[in-house]
């Protein structure tokens, strides 16, 4: 039951984020391409891929397959986001949501390996 509450979590979180990516109202695109070297077409992909990743995530419940292929899709765009922030000298601080919920995210990868 946990580790459905942790996917409703994470899924939650980065469905938000991947919405507004996807939107790409107000300077979002632009901070993005200056902060971070992203054009507005990729941030509008990762916005894509962390909401299906997340929906996959939201149907964890129907089987591992779902939780493997949602976390696969998220860790994708969070392993980017990290190195991103990283490279933009933004340090722990910076990553740490990510990091959090890439960690979170892991863990419930590795627990569909479970018996």
């Amino acid at each position: 039951m946990l580790k459905y509450l942790v996917n409703l979590y994470v899924g939650s979180k980065v469905f938000e984020g991947g919405l507004d990516k996807i939107k790409a109202e107000g300077n979002l695109g632009e901070d993005f391409e200056s902060e971070f070297n992203v054009n507005k077409d990729q941030m509008k992909i990762a916005g894509y891929f962390e909401a299906v990743g997340s929906i996959f995530l939201f149907l964890s419940f129907l089987g591992k397959t779902f939780t493997r292929i949602g976390t696969f899709l998220i860790n994708a765009v969070l392993g980017v986001a990290i190195l991103k922030h990283l490279k933009a000298g933004h340090g722990y601080e910076g990553s740490k949501k990510a990091l959090g919920l890439f960690g979170l995210n892991t863990l419930s990868f590795l627990s569909t390996f479970r018996k």
